[in-house]
């Protein structure tokens, strides 16, 4: 009897799988050809961040985290165009650029992020002149770039605007200031330096803003304690956030 096992049977072999000629065809499988692990998708429990008491009732929804998805290229024509304008005038500016809901982001390594919002700025056939806001992100979760950072541009001259998004580390939360380009840019560094903790280098007056001077600690990120302070309303007292009992 012949030890040929028929299409569609598990088939073993010894040798490593050695270039694509040596792929399993359909209806056969080697042992040491294993398909990719496929990690299940991140999910957010709640109306607030994981590991906070969830005093609003709602702590048993579950709602799944979109990442953003690089956009195949080209883009659109105009907003291919700024890219491409970018990348010529400065080497490697991004990891990623996604194209969604009718808006540009662009992701900066913080390292190039000076160059980039020089280019910009200046150059004639981009002229985002305004830097309408910067903001500070949380993810506790994204390894290695747990902090971003987004810049809201406008071009006055073009009348097009621009998303722009850089990251740093945790335990490295350094990100250059772009006060000396957009001096408009001073408080909201500021203020993502008192919510977040994130350090922007080169800053003229890196101070807090909203918080006591004194506070320990940066209130928006998803790992800070809720916290609070008792407050007596007609009669009752209502006791702080994390203090509250918990509706899970």
């Amino acid at each position: 009897m012949s030890d040929e096992k028929l299409p569609g049977e598990e088939k073993s072999v010894d040798a490593p799988v050695e270039g694509t000629d040596s792929a399993p065809g359909a209806g056969l499988e080697r042992e040491d050809a294993q398909p990719s692990p496929q990690l299940p998708p991140a999910t957010r429990r709640g109306m607030w961040s994981d590991g906070s008491p969830d005093t609003s009732g709602y702590g048993e929804i579950v709602r799944e985290v979109h990442r953003p998805v690089p956009t195949e290229r080209p883009l659109p024509d105009a907003h291919e165009k700024v890219v491409a304008r970018v990348e010529e005038l400065v080497g490697d500016p991004f990891f990623t650029v996604v194209f969604d809901r009718g808006e540009l982001t662009v992701y900066v390594r913080r390292e190039k992020l000076l160059e980039v919002m020089t280019a910009l700025r200046n150059d004639a056939l981009l002229r985002y002149e305004g830097c309408l806001s910067v903001s500070g992100v949380h993810y506790p979760t994204d390894a290695g770039s747990e902090l971003h950072v987004v810049y809201h541009l406008q071009s006055f001259t073009h009348n097009r605007r621009l998303r722009v998004e850089t990251t740093c580390p945790d335990a490295d939360p350094h990100v250059p200031s772009v006060v000396a380009l957009y001096p408009a840019a001073d408080w909201h560094e500021r203020e993502a330096w008192d919510m977040f903790g994130i350090v922007f280098d080169d800053h003229p007056a890196l101070t807090r803003i909203l918080m006591p001077d004194d506070w320990v600690g940066h209130p928006q990120r998803k790992d800070y304690p809720l916290g609070g302070i008792p407050v007596e309303y007609k009669g009752a007292v209502v006791p702080p956030p994390d203090q509250r009992r918990s509706y899970r």
